[in-house]
């Protein structure tokens, strides 16, 4: 189910054993190759990929698309939020489901630079609502290694910033949003390695990606991306039908 797509009533008869599922991204810079949505885009994507298979078990929120992007804002139409604004945004969501009896949210994050937010926001929620469940993880942390490593063929086999893997995906889903002529290869490493560092992204980029997007294709982010749908669909039905927690 699509929260936007009901009426008032429909939202007051939906179960509540589903799991609210609230993709986060944002509109940030994503190299010459790739549009400043990127991430939204494929946040959404996912999430309604997982609705549309299990429509019974998920109530799905509009993208929050507003992330936290401090670290590109040097970079000509990258918007951010603080990150007290965009974790109250997310608290206020589930804040105005809670007292309507939904007990399970999941925020299905498409953007880096939300993840330590979505965490804090997590452990915010559970400690002032502790009969609830409250969970967290980017739709790309669903594909397992092995496929990363089958499916990508240059030298980095994770997922980073507009790089290979990213710039398939959009191949797949929004092919015509990609500058396939400007698909370029980018990334500064430190040297010598050091790590823990916190850096802005024009720090470790010439021209705002970070990966080998030269090597994209629309069949990669196909593999890529049902492969990340798969694993969110098995987890979050899981979460939707109930879990129970045994002795190690």
């Amino acid at each position: 189910m699509k929260l936007a797509e009901l009426t008032w009533q429909d939202a007051g008869e939906v179960s509540k054993d589903v799991v609210v599922l609230v993709p986060t991204g944002s509109l940030e810079q994503h190299g010459p190759h790739l549009p400043l949505f990127t991430d939204s885009y494929l946040a959404t994507a996912a999430a309604e990929a997982v609705e549309a298979r299990i429509p019974d078990k998920v109530l799905l929120v509009p993208c929050v698309w507003l992330g936290c992007s401090g670290h590109h804002l040097s970079f000509s139409g990258s918007l951010s939020a603080s990150f007290p604004g965009y974790e109250d945004t997310l608290v206020q969501i589930v804040e105005s489901l809670l007292p309507h009896g939904f007990m399970k949210f999941f925020f299905l994050n498409g953007h880096g630079g939300n993840g330590d937010s979505n965490s804090v926001v997590c452990r915010r929620l559970k400690a002032d609502n502790p009969d609830c469940v409250f969970g967290n993880r980017g739709y790309f942390k669903y594909i397992p290694d092995s496929v990363l490593k089958s499916t990508m063929t240059g030298p980095l086999k994770e997922i980073r910033h507009a790089c290979e893997a990213e710039a398939s995906m959009m191949l797949h889903l929004h092919p015509s949003l990609v500058r396939k002529d400007k698909l370029r290869d980018d990334g500064l490493v430190i040297d010598p390695e050091i790590n823990g560092l916190t850096l802005h992204f024009d720090e470790v980029t010439e021209e705002g990606s970070f990966g080998y997007a030269t090597q994209a294709t629309a069949a990669k982010g196909k593999a890529l991306f049902e492969a990340a749908v798969e694993g969110a669909v098995k987890e979050l039905t899981a979460l939707a039908e109930g879990f129970v927690l045994k002795g190690i």
